[in-house]
């Protein structure tokens, strides 16, 4: 199942923010339930919560959606204290509305239950409509602010069939992707200047009012966060273009820890520490990935141990790169004699990494040659042959110690396989007895 939001403007009423005041106030009584009780599951906070909430002039509906946000609130803050992270008490402070229930879609209108009786018509723009009324998407609930309305959507994509892999390499001023076919860089340094501009302007406010300071520090930072969005989304939407145009799975590195390397007291200065810190790494990941689940492309998430080492890992022999000065972001291969991209490269291992983890996740395929059959497991054990019983598989074995045998794929004899022989764009996977190594094209 796929999910995502489209959005649009709204003119609210008085009985809309009357409804939306009354909700921050449910969240917020049931926030103050949950802490005293020590509760933060959903079940339990409803027992605790539902009754205390009786007084509010609310559709009962409402009541259960402020239960249920709380809950999520609650259950966020025992995760980041059960990870060591300090956390303040939760409060909300914003009016919203956030209901999976009582909404209707009629004639280009959203209608939402305010009271007894009584509902509120939002018109729908045509950006909105067009979306929403795709086929097989549905609307599963909806948000209201003061002036927004968010839909959340969702769809169940068939999964696409993929022939190989493209890796993604993230950085702060580029997003390097590809395969061993080819490779492109998307050029993000415009998202590092706009950052360090709103910087420079917030930071040369003089104004003593903290209220007033904050206000228009809140715009700067509005405005910043929408025009780097904008160019992190037409990154992301080529990325994704590109595997889908080549039936390629994406592959994600895990570089959630890559903060502790600019922590203070490193050795580094304040501004590039600043710097490396306000890289939002995990907004390109997520834009990527409901991006891709949208459409049905396969996405495959490597683990740290598999992320580490991918940029400074020859692609040729494998060999560690040696890193320069004068070279910049370029490595130097002692055993191939060439230098090499350092993004470029990590895109090309990534790839290879994650064709292998992409291979292994598919069904197993089955050999069929004159009667008998293998199958492509790793690790199947070389079986004990009878003579006079088992003839199929000693025709079987001769042949294949004389020929190739192609098998949705390359299949070769012999463990001891030139390194120059193998087909980069293919994965390759090692099986046990007398099967050698095996070339199973994606598709």
């Amino acid at each position: 199942m796929a999910v995502k939001s489209v959005w649009q403007y709204y003119v609210s009423s008085s009985d809309v923010l009357m409804l939306l005041e009354v909700f921050r106030r449910m969240v917020n009584d049931s926030l103050r339930i949950g802490l005293v009780n020590s509760v933060s599951s959903l079940k339990k906070l409803s027992l605790l919560s539902y009754n205390q909430l009786a007084h509010y002039d609310s559709p009962s509906y409402y009541k259960l959606c402020a239960i249920s946000r709380a809950a999520g609130i609650l259950a966020a803050r025992k995760k980041s204290i059960r990870r060591g992270f300090t956390t303040r008490t939760p409060y909300s402070f914003r009016q919203q509305l956030v209901s999976c229930y009582g909404f209707k879609i009629e004639n280009g209108y959203l209608h939402i239950p305010v009271s007894r009786g009584k509902r509120f018509s939002i018109p729908l723009t045509k950006h909105t409509l067009k979306i929403i009324l795709q086929p097989g998407v549905k609307v599963r609930s909806f948000t209201l602010t003061t002036s927004r309305l968010s839909l959340c959507i969702a769809r169940d994509a068939p999964l696409l069939q993929c022939n190989s892999t493209v890796g993604v390499d993230r950085n702060l001023r580029n997003l390097t992707f590809g395969n061993d076919n080819q490779t492109y860089r998307y050029d993000l340094s415009e998202s590092v200047r706009i950052t360090s501009t709103t910087t420079r302007i917030i930071a040369s406010f003089r104004r003593d009012d903290d209220r007033i300071r904050t206000r228009i520090s809140s715009k700067y930072g509005g405005r910043r966060t929408a025009r780097t969005d904008h160019l992190l989304h037409n990154a992301t939407k080529t990325i994704v273009a590109f595997a889908i145009q080549g039936r390629t799975a994406i592959v994600l590195e895990n570089i959630e820890d890559i903060r502790s390397l600019y922590r203070k007291g490193n050795g580094q200065g304040r501004k590039y520490r600043g710097r490396m810190n306000g890289w939002s790494f995990g907004k390109a990941q997520r834009q990527i990935e409901y991006k891709a689940r949208w459409i049905g492309l396969p996405i495959v998430r490597l683990s740290r141990r598999e992320t580490g080492g991918s940029s400074v890992t020859c692609p040729r022999c494998g060999e560690r790169l040696q890193s320069d000065k004068r070279l910049g972001r370029k490595l130097w291969c002692s055993k191939c004699r060439v230098v090499m991209d350092r993004d470029r490269v990590a895109a090309v291992n990534l790839s290879r990494r994650g064709r292998v983890r992409f291979a292994r996740s598919r069904p197993p395929i089955l050999l069929e040659a004159q009667g008998g059959a293998v199958e492509a497991v790793k690790g199947n054990p070389t079986p004990t042959v009878i003579p006079g019983v088992d003839a199929p598989k000693l025709v079987y074995r001769r042949n294949q110690q004389n020929h190739d045998v192609t098998v949705r794929g390359l299949v070769e004899t012999g463990s001891a396989l030139s390194q120059d022989r193998i087909d980069v764009s293919f994965p390759c996977i090692e099986l046990g007895g007398v099967l050698g190594i095996v070339l199973v094209e994606l598709v």
